[in-house]
């Protein structure tokens, strides 16, 4: 195994940080890692925020589903989804008239522009995230930003072809996170398939709730219906999906031309 590898198999989840900050040059390398992630036509459909502000960082604590570790963290960084920059960029080319000319409609980003720029913004936080693990600095994503759209929208002025799809929390672990234990993953004929897609058996069941009564410390039969209460059904995720359900509404709908003026009608 090389030194790659160890870094990919070691890595885990950290949520204590040292009271250490990550220097400037260091967030740079990591930052610059991240822009050299695989990209859909070289677009870079993502643009990275470096959260700086105490209070930010406060806030997002609060918002984020009240974990205040996200406000201790030394470094932390939001990664969006951003089509914004792309279709200023093409409406600043003239497009608009390439299409009167042509007696075509404009086209707005829509639903797959979405979830391709999406991909963009995943990948480039992981490879971040790999970065920053083989320079001995942990980190741990926080999915709840794509929670409560409106507040955190507002809260970075962003536009309507930007999201928040990860924030990532960064710094150097404590000791005690450091010896923490690698969360044990399902068996790998559970998740690698050759060809098709295979449905569980009912040995796959059993693999995957033992599975997870060993990562959760417990033995408990009905770990499927925990699983459900605690995370599917619960609050937080009832919210996350309507916030997602709120963002797409708002980057599909339509783009007023600019200089046009709306008109309201009673």
């Amino acid at each position: 195994m090389n030194e790659t590898l160890r870094v990919i198999e070691n890595r885990r989840s950290v949520r204590a940080f040292q009271d250490r900050p990550v220097d400037r040059d260091t967030v740079n390398v990591i930052v610059r890692a991240a822009m050299h992630a695989p990209t859909a036509g070289n677009m870079m459909l993502y643009s990275i925020i470096e959260i700086a502000d105490q209070a930010i960082k406060d806030q997002l604590a609060l918002s984020c589903d009240n974990q205040p570790f996200i406000a201790t963290a030394p470094l932390v960084l939001l990664f969006l989804t951003d089509y914004q920059r792309w279709f200023d960029f093409i409406l600043a080319s003239g497009v608009q008239e390439l299409c009167a000319a042509e007696s075509k409609p404009l086209r707005t980003p829509g639903e797959g522009d979405l979830l391709l720029a999406c991909c963009d913004a995943l990948i480039a936080a992981q490879t971040a995230v790999i970065a920053a693990e083989s320079l001995g600095i942990g980190s741990c994503y926080i999915g709840d930003i794509i929670e409560r759209y409106e507040v955190h929208r507002d809260l970075f002025d962003l536009p309507q072809y930007a999201f928040p799809i990860c924030l990532v929390c960064f710094g150097y672990p404590k000791a005690s996170s450091s010896e923490k234990k690698r969360v044990e993953r399902f068996p790998q004929e559970i998740i690698y398939f050759q060809n098709t897609y295979h449905r569980l058996s009912a040995a796959d069941q059993e693999a995957i709730a033992g599975s997870r009564r060993r990562a959760r410390g417990i033995d408990d039969a009905k770990v499927g219906q925990l699983t459900y209460s605690r995370e599917f059904a619960a609050d937080f995720s009832v919210e996350m999906t309507r916030s997602v359900k709120a963002a797409i509404q708002a980057w599909t709908r339509d783009t007023p031309a600019p200089g046009s003026e709306s008109v309201e009608q009673d």
